[in-house]
């Protein structure tokens, strides 16, 4: 069931949309309020999925509700009701937080049609949220090797800003830990952290993942959908594996950098979006620009902040830590004894060619745990960590 608030202080119109939204789609639970007071209020008892907000009501505006609302629970997107002289006031609840705005008297297609992203949004970042809650206690960044320290250090200086950054290294190095790091650090913390990993999404598919579709788009297209851009409005949007990205999804991924404007596949209808764009890539976008798979002018788009995040080779100072960190991690997870490593077996390991880099430790490590002894010793990691 999707919550839905109506709040207009006319009664008729209040009526109306109650009745269009009720009888539209029968998952939708419709409450109203009569002033911007009693809105806030229920606002503040309930939880909705999504609030239609009258601009002009007596005791409390509309943009005075969304502005409260926003404080308290920033996660409900706001539909803004306006008259014919409040179109520009509409315009800037926009910039406030408001998801978009409808004129008196509402047209039915377009009502319905906005309630309906407004809520795929909402859906998409609670799922975040949730995601976000479960994964973030794993993106801790182990290690005080003087390469660690070195990245440690630029994100300390660049998270407070909103400036692009580009990750590059090999893969299982951990570089969507420093896009985490960088999005948990800034101002956008608390608006969603989007992730696309453009490798595992077919070429045909990422434009509709990227940007939304409209219904009719494609033969799939059995309605109008929401794209990554979209939810990651006033967040973090990672683009995992740039390097694969298509270069028509190119073309529109650089767009939307240079004009924060985003269209969805089968629409003209350009859709503002506030979204910092992290990339990563383990490719060399040098060699893929010269023999043209990647654009030239978006790899200085997204290169503002270049990080590299070395091998796992090329910081084996880190590797006792590393091991200690996934023991205790995988113990608990496993709910079993955590085993400690003798010192002969890590030195054995810091001196292994990693070259799965972290990934490749951390199921070393687990392979240890479930095999070894009850402490893993240099004959186990001889037995059961060998390549």
């Amino acid at each position: 069931m999707s919550k839905i608030l109506v709040v207009e202080d006319e009664s008729a119109i209040r009526r109306v949309l109650v009745k269009i939204l009720s009888e539209e789609n029968e998952t939708y639970q419709v409450e109203e309020a009569e002033d911007g007071l009693r809105g806030l209020e229920a606002i503040k008892n309930n939880d909705y999925d999504l609030v239609l907000c009258d601009i002009k009501m007596p005791k409390m505006d509309g943009v005075e509700v969304l502005e409260a609302a926003r404080k308290i629970k920033p996660e409900i997107p706001f539909i803004m009701i306006s008259g014919h002289g409040d179109l520009d006031t509409a315009v800037n609840t926009m910039r406030l937080g408001a998801f978009d705005y409808i004129s008196k008297p509402p047209d039915l297609n377009r009502l319905l049609t906005t309630v309906r992203n407004a809520l795929d949004r909402k859906e998409l970042v609670v799922e975040n949220k949730i995601l976000k809650k479960k994964v973030s206690k794993n993106y801790e960044m182990i290690g005080d090797s003087k390469e660690i320290t070195a990245i440690k250090d630029i994100i300390e200086k660049v998270a407070p800003t909103d400036a692009r950054v580009l990750i590059t290294g090999s893969n299982g190095t951990g570089k969507e830990l420093v896009a985490h790091w960088i999005h948990e650090k800034s101002p956008r913390s608390s608006a969603p952290f989007i992730e696309v990993n453009c490798a595992a999404i077919p070429s045909e598919l990422i434009e509709s993942e990227l940007f939304g579709h409209v219904k009719g788009a494609f033969t799939s297209a059995v309605k109008d959908r929401a794209g990554k851009f979209e939810a990651a409005n006033k967040g973090t949007i990672f683009l995992d594996e740039i390097g694969d990205m298509s270069l028509s999804a190119q073309a529109k991924v650089l767009r939307a950098l240079q004009e924060s404007k985003i269209s969805r596949v089968g629409s003209d209808k350009d859709i503002k979006v506030d979204v910092r764009v992290i990339a990563a890539t383990n490719k060399n976008l040098a060699h893929e620009i010269k023999e043209k798979r990647f654009r030239e002018d978006l790899y200085h788009r997204l290169a503002v902040i270049l990080i590299k995040v070395p091998a796992l080779n090329e910081r084996r100072d880190d590797i006792p830590l590393l091991i200690d960190y996934f023991a205790d991690k995988i113990a608990t997870d496993q709910g079993i004894v955590p085993k400690a490593f003798s010192k002969g077996a890590i030195q054995l390991l810091k001196g292994y060619d990693w070259t799965g880099n972290i990934r490749e430790l951390r199921n070393v490590v687990e392979r240890l745990i479930i095999l070894g002894g009850q402490e893993v010793s240099e004959e186990d990691v001889k037995l059961f960590a060998s390549k």
